[in-house]
């Protein structure tokens, strides 16, 4: 993974704790979503929200709405959450649309903690096409053997 996604992560961690730390958990995920959109443009961060996706099944897109919360600078993806408790169908979720975006990077973060490192998650996609090769001739021959 590029350093320099890395080092955008770290922006967007720090612009959703300046907005955590000003308003607090307990309110709606749009709001969030609405100041944290706010700090990253005086950051000077471009950004695209509720960016739609193509879910496909063998080649066919299916016809369904799925919508990332905020793609920043066009390779990070960024899912916003208000929730008691992030659920391992979340992580999931951003893993998804990281692999039907073909970025290596997501951040999931939950603005209903009391300190928000609680609710931030890094999300990684293994982009290696190598890895990829080497699982699979690894699969094929434990099913030969």
């Amino acid at each position: 993974m590029d350093k320099d996604v890395n080092a955008l992560a770290g922006e967007v961690i720090g612009a959703a704790i300046e907005v955590h730390r000003s308003l607090g958990p307990g309110l709606l995920e749009s709001a969030y979503q609405a100041a944290l959109e706010h700090e990253l443009s005086i950051r000077g961060l471009r950004w695209l929200a509720e960016v739609p996706v193509v879910a496909s099944y063998k080649g066919r897109a299916l016809d369904c709405a799925y919508r990332l919360d905020l793609l920043v600078e066009g390779r990070l993806v960024v899912e916003l959450k208000s929730v008691t408790e992030v659920l391992p169908i979340h992580k999931a979720q951003l893993l998804t649309y990281l692999r039907w975006t073909r970025l290596s990077l997501g951040l999931l973060i939950n603005f209903n903690v009391s300190v928000l490192h609680k609710g931030i998650c890094r999300v990684v996609l293994n982009l290696d096409p190598l890895r990829d090769l080497r699982v699979s001739a690894s699969s094929a021959l434990r099913d030969e053997g």
